[in-house]
């Protein structure tokens, strides 16, 4: 994945694309994997960094969605909970199996909850991750020690997948990129081509890294912005209705002390009917989530302060080490790019979180709604939508058990560099023999040479890029990632060409989006 060749590909190339994808979050990679792997030919175009928004901010797990279950969705359940059980096949190095444990209050509880599970279990067939069962009391505090025993009759175990948002979604672009997909992060589409018929033809690009501006042509033009899709669809008929109801997630990172065994919880009905998760994740403990509906979608939203209130109340009320803001080492927002419902009024947590595909009469297609779980069958059911539209013929899909890049078996979760999967070899030699293995933050395990194949390798442009998406070093611990913000500017800098006042101004921007992410 090298931009200056994606970038001349684009400029010098004269025919149209099959497929050109705006938008490149885990929607719009879906979609170039699947195009790509059917033989077509696909440009993915990102404005920002590939999952700058929505898509690096998730709760980090594949699941079924348990709570879409209670509200009688089926077909959504088993169609994730199937994707679930593909995705841990095709990338076992950045996916695992997670245990679940539901505390329970009587035996109400655990009738429901065990029926409600094992029904979740036997939707994914011979994917299943493993049966749920009821535990008795003294077991439930025996895996989760910090669970107040107050508060508990028993408890239920159940399975689920868990995974690195950002870390799939460079690895599926390598994949794309391998079976011949260009893909270009910081490249805003600016307006859209089209014939005297008004069909869309192309898109007008601006390369926001090398400031110039081209066009591209394309046979399909798709818009996969997320929260941003509205804006795609002005650019195409100004004064289109809204699609988009944007809703706001907040999650908190604390330390592993707060959750010591191998087990998640699972808060199946918090005050306000939400379901909060307290999930182990790199070695700390992700807590969340909120559902608040905004009115404004933004690259960087800002938690608010009564999520973060909601999130600690409601942890302290559950544990016996109760968390305090002190203790929160990140704090981040992610926005749903949720299907807005067609008459006002509707909660968030009910509008469907299954995706929808509509079709322009320029051509253009949007697909809105859905989640990392199901990415992949989101981008199969795009193209078939496009093979129809266009009177192409059909070519099945080839991603169901298309390995994604990186792939290895058996990781050691322990070595803080396991998430590069099959590249991990390639990354160590690279430190080794070029004297980059000096570890820039022991607590989060980086060294610089990770910064050079990020460089190199992965399309990384920035101080932010590698901090936060690269690695999850902003996440993970905020102000760590600032105290190591200077000494990544410096190695980019070398790697990209860049002077003094670059790296300066590279670490004051990423100093200043961060102070959001720190309590």
């Amino acid at each position: 994945m090298k931009r200056k060749e994606m970038i001349s590909k684009l400029k010098n190339t004269t025919e149209a694309y099959d497929f050109i994808i705006i938008g490149g979050g885990a929607t719009g990679i879906g979609i170039a994997l699947e195009a790509s792997a059917r033989g077509y030919s696909v440009v993915l175009l990102e404005k920002s960094d590939f999952t700058k928004s929505t898509s690096s901010k998730a709760t980090k797990l594949v699941h079924g969605g348990v709570r879409y279950l209670a509200q009688g969705n089926v077909g959504l359940v088993r169609e994730a909970v199937v994707e679930r059980g593909l995705l841990l096949k095709n990338a076992p190095h950045i996916t695992k199996t997670q245990s679940f444990v539901i505390p329970t209050h009587g035996l109400w509880d655990e009738i429901l909850y065990t029926v409600g599970l094992t029904f979740y279990d036997l939707l994914a067939g011979r994917l299943s991750l493993g049966r749920s069962k009821r535990i008795s009391k003294a077991k439930t505090l025996k895996r989760i020690s910090l669970i107040n025993p107050d508060k508990i009759s028993a408890g239920v175990v159940y399975y689920d997948g868990q995974f690195d948002d950002s870390r799939l979604a460079i690895n599926t672009l390598q994949s794309s990129a391998e079976l011949g997909a260009v893909v270009a992060n910081y490249c805003t589409v600016k307006g859209l081509l089209k014939d005297s018929d008004g069909k869309i033809t192309g898109v007008k690009v601006h390369d926001e890294d090398g400031n110039e501006s081209f066009e591209i042509k394309g046979k399909q033009v798709v818009n996969a912005t997320g929260v941003f899709a509205d804006d795609v669809l002005q650019m195409d008929a100004p004064g289109s209705k809204k699609t988009i109801a944007p809703s706001q997630g907040v999650h908190l990172m604390l330390d592993k002390s707060f959750l010591p065994g191998d087990d998640a919880i699972t808060i199946p009905k918090t005050d306000d009917g939400r379901v909060l998760f307290l999930v182990p994740w790199h070695n700390k403990v992700i807590v969340g989530t909120t559902d608040t509906p905004v009115e404004k979608e933004s690259l960087e939203p800002v938690a608010l302060e009564e999520e973060i209130g909601f999130i600690l109340n409601t942890a302290s009320r559950y544990l016996t080490k109760a968390p305090k803001r002190s203790d929160v080492l990140s704090v981040y927002a992610g926005l749903r790019p949720l299907a807005a419902p067609s008459e006002d009024g509707s909660k968030t947590k009910e509008i469907s979180r299954s995706h929808k595909i509509y079709t322009s009469e320029s051509g253009l297609l949007t697909i809105v709604g859905g989640k990392w779980t199901t990415f992949r069958k989101m981008g199969e059911d795009l193209v078939n939508k496009a093979e129809k539209n266009n009177a192409w013929k059909h070519i099945p899909t080839q991603t169901k058990n298309l390995k994604i890049h990186g792939y290895k078996t058996d990781v050691d979760l322990n070595d803080p560099l396991y998430f590069y999967g099959s590249d991990e070899e390639p990354l160590v030699n690279l430190s080794q023999e070029n004297g980059w293995n000096t570890s820039i933050s022991d607590s989060l395990g980086v060294l610089e040479g990770q910064v050079v194949w990020a460089v190199r390798n992965e399309m990384a442009l920035n101080v932010e890029d590698f901090l936060a998406r690269r690695t999850r070093c902003q996440l993970l611990d905020a102000k760590e990632s600032v105290r190591m913000a200077p000494k990544v500017a410096e190695i980019m800098a070398t790697e990209l060409g860049k002077d003094a006042v670059w790296q300066a101004e590279q670490v004051e921007d990423y100093t200043k989006v961060t102070s959001n992410y720190i309590l």
